[in-house]
């Protein structure tokens, strides 16, 4: 691995860490107007991912639960990047993400800390830890009353 490959991991790394240890959005929103549940039976991972707007935009965005760091740090990177879209642009950059972990090469930089996940690419079983609060996300959207799984 080269110099410039070596820290751009180890900063992806950090990224990572700082979101999966100290969460941002990690909250219920009690009068949320939209929520969905998602769970990950191969390793246990549960989120609640909360959304509240109107109009099909997203004023804030938060989520509950507990899992692995991977999808902790999913989460809060997704609620950070959905709160005051609108749910078109939440479901535009979900696919974005999907995209992202499916792909090879660099990872696409306007996905902003989200590309710090492209390196879980190479884990096959972690990708459905860091697609989880994604499949919640999607859910809420769309309203659906079945909770999220990844199987």
């Amino acid at each position: 691995m080269t110099g410039v490959a070596a820290d751009l991991t180890a900063l992806y790394q950090q990224t990572v860490l700082a979101h999966s240890r100290s969460p941002r959005n990690f909250r219920a929103i009690p009068d949320a107007d939209r929520q969905a549940e998602g769970h990950n039976p191969l390793c246990g991972d549960r989120v609640c991912v909360f959304l509240a707007g109107g109009d099909g935009v997203i004023e804030d965005a938060a989520f509950t639960g507990e899992g692995c760091a991977i999808c902790m740090a999913s989460a809060s990177m997704m609620t950070e990047m959905v709160k005051g879209g609108t749910d078109a642009e939440a479901a535009s950059l979900a696919e974005r993400f999907r995209h992202m972990l499916a792909g090879a090469g660099q990872p696409d930089q306007t996905l902003g800390d989200l590309a710090a996940l492209s390196g879980v690419r190479g884990y096959p079983v972690r990708l459905k830890c860091a697609t989880l609060p994604w499949r919640a996300l999607q859910h809420a959207i769309d309203r659906r009353r079945q909770t999220a799984s990844t199987e």
